[in-house]
């Protein structure tokens, strides 16, 4: 026959009357199982579960009511159809049945074109129900899936957004710097090769034709014994600090740096280095708290393949969290006077695994349970109003985790501090 492979659950106290059922439903081509009580029938469906089930009301032990009640208390269960047959037709019996979850009554004695004609289209109601709720499923998962690209692209775009910006203010920045630092550095140098000349034309003049006493008195006021001696270390000095410009000038160009469509090979200290620089002036003392220490445990690690400005912006807002994280303590006068503030960062390169570890950790008020279980998500955020958007970590884990296939994790208990935990693959 053309009736679907259905399977029926008949429950009834009374063997002949599940001999019927069972002939003219397995005549119509379903697939029927039967069951003598309300226990046994409960047990069947530990392992098997029917399409329909006919349930007799009047039975012993477990009448129909009860039975009834517990499939339909069961979240397994719940959801299958069941049609009363009773012999039972007062209007409360009946709605005794509706209200515990019955979907339907068939009298006693039974006619045989009222059962079929009810069961088939119980059988085709619970198939078009199965279907609606399958695409409802299939329909949810694709809005998730959907808003959760969406939330991926709205992150990539701030992202490359605050990146550019960034980029752009510090490499003009660099820029601006370098050409003046360029003209000092010649100058400089041309000054100290022009001070050697006139210093050895000097002694020359000086062995060649003593001072007089006029001469002598002038050379005592501005004492040029000490100026001969000094102005080679000035010089030196200014040669250096033109020296300390143009390398504050590298570590900016090298934080902003543009990623291309390709990973690119670079070295990742470089980039925890310009971070700390940018944000130097916040590690400084101010008037509330004492300067933030930093400690570097570098070790040795190859440079990889990445997007260095992306990682870059990880490093920036992990290191400037744990800033603010200091900065909020002070507020809410929970930083110790005597405890020093320190941030920690790790590096190490497991070779067996080729993978690079950079932990950044922190000897704050650590985070809880609550806290550290969103502190990745989008838009979360502890800051208050106007200084936080929460887009910072959620952005630093999409550029680890989905750019660079890594780990971003957090260890952190309340007055223990916090420790961040990049892990990146070693890429070919």
């Amino acid at each position: 026959m053309s009736t679907p492979q259905y399977r029926i659950l008949a429950i009834d106290d009374t063997p002949a009357n599940l001999e019927v059922l069972s002939e003219i439903l397995t005549h119509q081509g379903y697939s029927v199982a039967t069951a003598i009580s309300g226990e046994r029938a409960i047990k069947r469906l530990e392992n098997n579960l029917p399409d329909l089930i006919l349930l007799d009301v009047q039975m012993p032990g477990m009448n129909g009511f009860d039975t009834c009640q517990q499939i339909k208390n069961n979240s397994r269960t719940a959801s299958i159809p069941i049609i009363f047959i009773t012999a039972l037709s007062d209007s409360e019996s009946i709605a005794k049945g509706l209200s515990l979850g019955a979907v339907d009554y068939i009298g006693k004695p039974f006619q045989e074109a009222e059962l079929i004609a009810r069961v088939k289209t119980h059988l085709q109601l619970w198939t078009i129900n199965q279907t609606l709720e399958q695409q409802v499923a299939e329909r949810t998962r694709a809005l998730e899936s959907a808003m959760s690209q969406l939330k991926a692209s709205q992150l990539q775009i701030v992202q490359s957004e605050k990146m550019a910006t960034l980029g752009n203010l510090v490499a003009g920045v660099a820029h601006e710097i370098n050409n003046p630092v360029g003209f000092l550095n010649g100058s400089i140098h041309n000054a100290q090769d022009y001070m050697k000349d006139l210093l050895a034309y000097l002694d020359t003049y000086r062995q060649q034709q003593p001072p007089t006493k006029v001469v002598q008195a002038s050379a005592d006021r501005i004492d040029l014994d000490f100026l001969i001696m000094d102005l080679p270390k000035l010089l030196d000095s200014m040669r250096g600090a033109t020296d300390r410009i143009k390398d504050i000038s590298t570590s900016l160009r090298t934080f902003s740096r543009a990623d291309t469509e390709h990973t690119v090979r670079a070295n990742l200290h470089e980039g925890l280095d310009s971070a700390l620089l940018i944000l130097k002036y916040r590690l400084k003392a101010n008037e509330h708290r004492s300067a933030i220490n930093v400690i570097k445990e570098y070790g040795d690690i190859p440079d990889i393949y990445c997007f260095p400005g992306q990682l870059n912006q990880v490093f920036m807002n992990i290191l400037a969290n744990a800033i603010d994280m200091f900065d909020e303590m002070v507020q809410q006068s929970s930083l110790s006077e005597n405890a020093p503030q320190e941030i920690t960062i790790t590096t190490v390169y497991q070779a067996e695994e080729k993978l690079l570890e950079i932990c950044i950790a922190d000897n704050g008020k650590g985070m809880s349970e609550a806290v550290k279980a969103k502190i990745f998500d989008h838009l979360f955020t502890t800051k208050d109003v106007g200084k936080g958007t929460g887009l910072g970590l959620a952005i630093a884990h999409q550029i680890v985790t989905k750019t660079h296939q890594g780990r971003l994790e957090v260890q952190s208990k309340l007055g223990q501090g916090s420790q961040f935990m990049i892990t990146l693959p070693i890429l070919e």
